[in-house]
């Protein structure tokens, strides 16, 4: 079993992907929703960081980056624990997280962690994306701390939909911030790998289950994007 396929069974493991209806901010119903915020225990995060690792890995070399940015708030544990994660599979990098809110006190520094500077290339890990607008806020605040490069975005999973127009909207958010995005799986991996498969002695994604999605999909969906040293789902 590969890393994408044991992310897949993580995510239905820890209840953090979920099939029935669903009104998403768009205004859209879903039949499938992500929670990220069910990875709420020491050993769930710790091992979602080693799915980041995994994915910078197989995205990035080494030499290609210096650390690991998360954008506040849920960007913190999980630029964190992919820094351990890379250290663990020896690769030792930096981490990096921005302030919401300024201090006014003692250290007034925007971020915390390692020290940047213009000749700094970051890979920023992140959830989801939707707009892209948090992460624009976010790429402004590192413009004041030392101007670092931000090279690539791993985030958890592409649910392959439309954004305002027919475009993937990863690649329009992509196109809008001129860094490639990548995500550790796809919806369309997750329902081939999860489709009448026994998880925990259940089925979680059958025939009917898989014809919503489909249906759905139908109407919504963007499957592809390609460029080169860019988006690849």
């Amino acid at each position: 079993m590969n890393y994408k396929e044991e992310f897949i069974e993580f995510l239905v493991q820890c209840n953090a992907l979920k099939f029935g209806e669903f009104e998403l901010k768009s205004g859209r119903i879903a039949p499938y929703f992500i929670n990220t915020g069910m990875f709420d225990t020491g050993s769930k995060i710790k091992k979602l960081g080693t799915y980041y690792a995994r994915a910078i890995d197989a995205r990035f070399k080494k030499e290609e980056f210096h650390g690991i940015y998360g954008p506040a708030y849920k960007g913190i544990p999980l630029c964190i624990t992919a820094a351990c994660a890379l250290a663990d599979m020896g690769i030792d990098k930096g981490y990096v997280f921005n302030r919401k809110e300024a201090k006014t006190y003692a250290d007034k520094s925007a971020v915390v962690g390692m020290p940047l500077t213009s000749n700094t290339r970051l890979i920023l890990v992140d959830d989801v994306i939707t707009s892209g607008k948090a992460i624009q806020e976010s790429l402004e605040t590192l413009k004041g701390c030392g101007n670092p490069q931000v090279c690539g975005i791993i985030i958890s999973v592409n649910r392959q939909e439309k954004g305002k127009t027919d475009k993937n909207a990863l690649a329009e958010v992509a196109d809008t911030l001129g860094i490639p995005i990548f995500a550790i799986v796809t919806i369309r991996e997750i329902i081939d790998f999860l489709h009448n498969r026994d998880i925990g002695g259940k089925i979680v994604l059958d025939d009917q289950m898989k014809a919503k999605i489909e249906n759905y999909l139908k109407t919504f969906g963007a499957d592809r994007y390609n460029q080169k040293n860019s988006i690849k789902f």
